[in-house]
């Protein structure tokens, strides 16, 4: 199957009556999209309360992309408040119960800094993380061009096949080394993930000191129908080598995120069953 989402649902103000209040965003979200990735769980590891409030606010079918905690891939270079890198993957494990045990969690997925880069010491660490989390399923997205480099590609694949990572897929600008090519393969015969971050090359290398809201222009970008064109093909390819394919546009500094993700299902043909009911905009 073919799920469609966006990263987040707070922020995509066209989905929502203009009235609608942030606690009730989700249940409209559900209305939309069967899917969504969880972004809060990279700045901070979720109470269960709120994975509870999340998972209690979405259809039974509906399924959650839940991000790793910012200090297990290393983008945290402060203290962790956490005595151990084993408590912290123990905490963040038990955030996940709520989402498991409803049958909602599809994966967590570890997107790792573009100083991450392709060398011994971190290959260990990458066996580290998926010992740690033991039979959930984990995605990895690179951020460094070396891991897919020609003299790498090959190893770095065959690695995450035989480790059991989901590829998790970038379409990103390319903009020298913090950047990764399209690579359409899919590594796990059950899922792949495609996130969608949009092609500004000019917002993903500006620097984060240059003012205080790089985030909005950095996933500033709209796919045109050529583009999204392309991604259809590469689906219909990569559904012979995997049963699910999530989908998750992250293109949002201008708000096209969910309209690029609205545009992408109608072009695939989908219509998702058990979403929650809409509301209403009268005003």
């Amino acid at each position: 199957m073919i799920y469609i989402g966006v990263t987040g649902w707070r922020d995509h103000h066209s989905l929502y009556p203009a009235h609608l209040k942030a606690k009730d965003k989700l249940p409209e979200y559900g209305s939309h999209f069967p899917v969504v990735e969880v972004d809060a769980s990279f700045y901070a590891v979720q109470s269960v309360r709120n994975a509870n409030k999340w998972v209690s606010e979405t259809p039974d079918n509906f399924r959650f992309v839940v991000k790793a905690y910012q200090g297990m891939t290393g983008h945290e270079r402060k203290d962790i408040p956490f005595e151990s890198k084993s408590e912290m993957f123990q905490a963040f494990k038990d955030s996940l119960k709520p989402y498991q045990d409803a049958g909602k969690l599809t994966m967590v997925l570890f997107q790792f800094p573009p100083w991450f880069d392709c060398r011994k010491k971190n290959v260990d660490y990458l066996r580290y993380c998926k010992k740690m989390m033991g039979n959930i399923p984990v995605a990895l997205e690179f951020r460094h061009q070396s891991w897919f480099s020609e003299r790498y590609r090959a190893s770095t694949l065959s690695f995450m096949k035989e480790e059991g990572w989901i590829h998790a897929i970038a379409d990103e600008p390319q903009a020298g080394d913090g950047s990764i090519p399209i690579v359409p393969v899919a590594t796990n015969l059950d899922m792949t993930l495609i996130r969608m971050h949009g092609r500004n090359v000019h917002g993903w290398n500006k620097p984060r000191d240059a003012d205080t809201n790089w985030r909005e222009v950095r996933y500033l970008y709209k796919y045109n129908q050529e583009e999204l064109l392309e991604w259809k093909n590469r689906i219909e390819e990569l559904k012979k080598d995997t049963r699910d394919v999530i989908i998750l546009f992250n293109n949002n500094s201008g708000g096209d995120a969910a309209g690029n993700a609205k545009e992408f299902q109608e072009m695939l043909g989908i219509e998702y069953e058990g979403l929650s009911p809409r509301q209403m905009n009268l005003f």
